[in-house]
This record gives structure tokens, C-alpha cells and sequence, in this order.
């Protein structure tokens, strides 16, 4: 019996596709899980490193310009990766290509940072001498490399998320949260692998005469963070299936022709940065307002990213770097606090939705985390004070300077707490805008990869800002992180008054009918 041809077909018209459904919850674990094994990285830089360039012989001041890498790859990289991971046309999908890849330059650049000081001393640096310039150059290459990598990784994940979720406003928040835990889960493994110093142990090869305990343990590291990385990444790539993407032929509009059929009208190619500009015009007051909000909240957030533990070293512990053993105590110390703030971190992701709803939206509960974070950046400075009081009265009762590390319990304890409470506004920082990037671009039909680069623009752009700016600024206080750690405060609460007053709230769930979303 033959079938009856429906109203489309009789028009001549091809059939429209239904909204593709949401993917299980497992699928969009897996893809989350890939977090842990790039935060595991993300952690060791950020405690680790920072010292171990300047024990390579870079000094203070430079440090911050070494951080300009992952600001200008991901200024680059990561739009870019998403506007061409929106049109991936490869019989293995859109995003695990990119993923794969950026799992592989991973393993390349560690394996630079992690050697840089034997090839540097192969290439002719003195171990004898303090700046090892050749060691530096290698570094420098693999921080570039490292960095461009996590972009390529991240973005796609998202994205990924995104498309699986299916633009299911509530399975996209709950991706991200998600995400952001499993982001939790690399940070506490990175920091306690960062913070036990014999895992040289574990790899005695890593051990040379240009790499000393400390080189030997942070090159450890790293190869437990590969194996992680590429463990994770394997699993979940087998384990998910993407329906290779089928460029649209045209862009859905019927003309007639000359003959009086029916012909279509042939999509016109706009090269990727026309494209990238158009959609800045393009964008609906919703997503600017994000990414001012957004902006803000990273002006806040990466000078104590950047320079938290060197923070406890200095100011709350007053050492010196290469001077006797306080500044090493404290960034100890303050990587016991970035593991702490860890835990609180993966905690307050699985709790996102319902502290969401409980306070009235997303948008207010980003405008509180915001103002506990501008309350706490404000207390690094109550801190500071109390530490450098004690030590006033240490030198007084010595009756000349005192070299002791040790710290009084409470102050210790307060610094501490402070690295935990942060946890609460950086599970926030985590999930919350690319979930509304997610929302308010299938909402614009805009493609998920292009939007999460352009959300990824208000996140770099600040990066680059304090970068240059921190060590200048600092300088023109006398020095320490203090002076950009209070802008850190005042731009939080900037952001979290427009979060408050101008941000809108997202519905509680929006399904986008396919025909309306770029590249689905």
C-alpha cells in the first residue's frame, strides 16, 4: 500500500527534522569527566609553577607576562576552534576531532615544561648560573603549546555538552554543573599530588643534575596528569557517537526561477573572522550583558588565581623567594588551601540547582557569590595586616629579625578559610555563564561552539588585562599582590550589581526547535 505523500512533499519541499533529543545523563558524565583530567594540569600550574619559573632564573615581575599565554591562546585559539568545530564535517563528528587533538599537543607540551631544564642544560645552560635562559626558551614553548591545547579541549567539551543536552535549558545547566565538578575532582587531585614531595619516587628518572627534587616532583606530576588526560579522554570519546554534521545546502529560503520552478537560494561562505564580527553585532542584549558581567567577574577572580600562594609565601608568611624556608612553607601552605577550596568547589557544583532555585534564579546567585567573593578578596588584606603584626612583635621579642616560618594557628586558619569560602563563587564562575552562553545562544540561533568562543573573549581579555597590569600596579604600592587584589574586590562588585539589576534570567527550560540552531 503506498504511503501518502504529506504536505511538504506535495509542496516539494524537503521534510523537516524533528528537535533532536536529549542524550542519557551518562553520556554527558563521561564528556564532563575529561574536566578532571585538564584541571588536573590547570592545578599544577597554578601552585607549581609560578615558583618554578622563577627558580628557572625569571623573575617576579616577568612571571605575570609568562601568564599572558593562555589569555592570547585562548583570545585566538578557542573562537576559532569553535567556529570551525561548528562546521566540522568529519565522519568522526564536530567535537571529538578537536578534542583528540588538543589531548595529543597536551602530551607534547608536557613532556617540554617537564624537561626544560634538561634540555636546557643539553642545549648549554650552567647549572651554576641563575637565570638558564635555554630552559626558559623550552618552558616558554611549552606553556604556549599547553596552552592552546586546554583551549582546543575545553571549548569543544562544552560545546559537546551542549549538543548532547540538545538545548534542554535544564540538561544544559546540569552538564555544566557537571563539568565544574569534575573540574573540582582534577583540582584536588592536582594539588595533592603538587603537595607531596617525594612522587619523584615513583619515576626516579626524574631525577638528573639539571633537575633537582623540586623539578623532579612537578615532571612527575605531569606524567600522572597525562595519563589521567588521556585515560579519560579515551574512555569517553569510544564511548560517545557523534552524527557527522551535513552542511546545510541552503539557507531555507524558496525563490522562484526564471522558469517558474521552485530553486533555493545557495548559502554565501563568510570567512571565519566576518563571521566572528558579525556575530559581536549580531549578539542580543542578553548575551552582552553577559559578557560584561562576565568580564567583570574575571577582573576579579585572576590576579588571586595567578598569584594566590605566592600571596601566602610572601605576604602572610614573609619570605622571600630562594630565601630560607618561609616563602616555601607558605606556598605550601596555600596549596593545602587551593585543595580545600577544591572540595568546596565539587560540592557547591552538585548543588547549583537547587541553591539556585532556593535564592530565586541563577542571576541572584551569581550576584551573591559575587559580592562573598569581593568580601573575600577585601579579607586577604585583614589578613596581610595580622600576619606582618606578628611578625612586628616576633622581631620586637627576638630583639632583631625573625627567620621562623611559623605562623600563629589563627591566622593560618583564616587564611585557610578564605581559600575555602572562595570555592563557593569559583563552582559559580565555572558553570553558571557557559550554561547561559549555552541558553541565550540556541535561543539566537547561534552555533554552540562560535557563542562559547565568544563568551571565552570576556574571560581572556581581562586575563590579558591584569597580566600586563598586576605587576606595574603592584609596584606602584610597594609592591606584593595586595594593591591588585583589591581591584579584584571592586570589580566583583561591580559584576554583581549587574548581575542583580541588569542580567536576565533564563527560562526554566527551552527547547529550540532544530531548524532555528546554527550548525544542529
Amino acid at each position: 500500500m503506498a504511503t501518502k505523500p504529506s504536505s511538504l512533499q506535495q509542496q516539494g519541499l524537503p521534510p523537516v527534522d524533528l528537535p533532536p533529543q536529549p542524550s542519557p545523563l551518562r553520556k554527558m558524565i563521561l564528556v564532563a569527566s575529561i574536566a578532571a583530567g585538564v584541571q588536573f594540569g590547570w592545578a599544577l600550574q597554578l601552585s607549581l609553577l609560578t615558583p618554578y619559573v622563577q627558580l628557572l632564573g625569571i623573575p617576579h615581575t616577568w612571571a605575570a607576562f609568562i601568564w599572558l599565554c593562555g589569555p592570547i591562546s585562548g583570545l585566538l585559539v578557542q573562537p576559532t576552534v569553535g567556529y570551525y568545530s561548528d562546521r566540522c564535517t568529519s565522519r568522526f563528528g564536530r567535537r571529538r576531532p578537536f578534542i583528540a587533538a588538543g589531548t595529543g599537543l597536551v602530551a607534547v607540551a608536557v613532556f617540554l615544561i617537564g624537561f626544560a631544564a634538561d634540555l636546557g642544560h643539553a642545549f648549554g645552560d650552567r647549572t651554576d648560573k641563575t637565570t638558564k635562559p635555554r630552559a626558559v626558551g623550552v618552558f616558554v614553548i611549552g606553556f604556549w603549546i599547553l596552552d592552546v591545547a586546554n583551549n582546543m579541549l575545553q571549548g569543544p567539551c562544552r560545546a559537546l555538552l551542549a549538543d548532547l543536552a540538545a538545548e534542554s535549558a535544564s540538561k544544559t545547566r546540569t552538564a555544566n554543573a557537571f563539568f565544574s565538578f569534575f573540574m573540582a575532582v582534577g583540582n584536588v587531585l592536582g594539588y595533592a599530588a603538587g603537595a607531596y614531595r617525594h612522587l619523584y619516587k615513583v619515576f626516579p628518572f626524574t631525577l638528573t643534575k639539571a633537575c633537582d627534587l623540586y623539578c623532579a616532583n612537578l615532571k612527575s606530576c605531569f606524567f600522572i596528569s597525562i595519563a589521567l588526560l588521556v585515560s579519560l579522554t579515551t574512555i569517553a570519546l569510544s564511548c560517545i557517537r557523534e552524527k557527522p554534521f551535513v552542511p546545510p545546502p541552503e539557507e531555507g529560503k524558496i525563490v522562484n526561477g526564471s522558469g517558474g520552478g521552485l530553486i533555493t537560494k545557495m548559502r554565501v561562505a563568510v570567512p571565519f573572522f566576518g563571521e566572528l564580527f558579525g556575530a559581536l553585532r549580531e549578539l542580543p542584549r542578553s548575551m552582552w550583558i553577559l559578557l560584561m558581567v562576565t568580564c567583570l567577574n574575571w577582573i576579579a577572580w585572576f590576579p588571586f588565581l595567578l598569584f594566590d600562594t605566592d600571596w601566602m609565601g610572601k605576604e602572610v608568611y614573609g619570605g622571600q623567594v630562594g630565601q630560607g624556608s618561609a616563602y616555601e612553607r607558605g606556598v605550601h601552605v596555600g596549596a593545602l588551601g587551593l585543595m580545600l577550596n577544591s572540595v568546596v568547589l565539587g560540592l557547591m557544583s552538585l548543588a547549583v540547582g537547587p541553591l539556585a532555585r532556593g535564592v530565586g534564579g541563577v542571576k541572584r546567585l551569581w550576584g551573591i557569590v559575587n559580592l562573598i567573593l569581593a568580601v573575600c578578596l577585601v579579607m586577604t588584606v585583614l589578613i596581610t595586616k595580622e600576619a606582618e603584626h606578628h611578625r612586628r612583635e616576633a622581631t620586637a621579642r627576638a630583639g632583631g629579625p625573625d627567620e621562623s616560618p611559623y605562623l600563629p594557628s589563627g591566622i593560618k586558619i583564616g587564611a585557610l578559610s578564605l581559600f575555602a569560602v572562595l570555592g563557593i563563587p569559583l563552582a559559580i564562575t565555572y558553570s553558571i555563564p557557559f550554561a547561559l552562553a549555552s541558553i541565550f545562544s540556541a535561543a539566537s540561533g547561534s552555533g554552540q561552539g562560535l557563542s562559547l568562543g565568544v563568551l571565552n573573549l570576556a574571560i581572556v581579555v581581562p586575563q590579558m588585562f591584569v597580566s600586563v597590569t598586576s605587576g606595574p600596579w603592584d609596584a606602584l604600592f610597594g609592591g606584593g599582590n595586595l594593591p591588585a587584589f583589591v581591584v579584584g574586590a571592586v570589580a566583583a562588585t561591580a559584576s554583581s550589581i549587574l548581575s542583580f539589576t541588569m542580567l536576565p534570567s533564563p527560562p526554566a527550560d527551552v527547547k529550540i526547535d532544530a531548524t532555528g540552531v546554527g550548525g544542529h
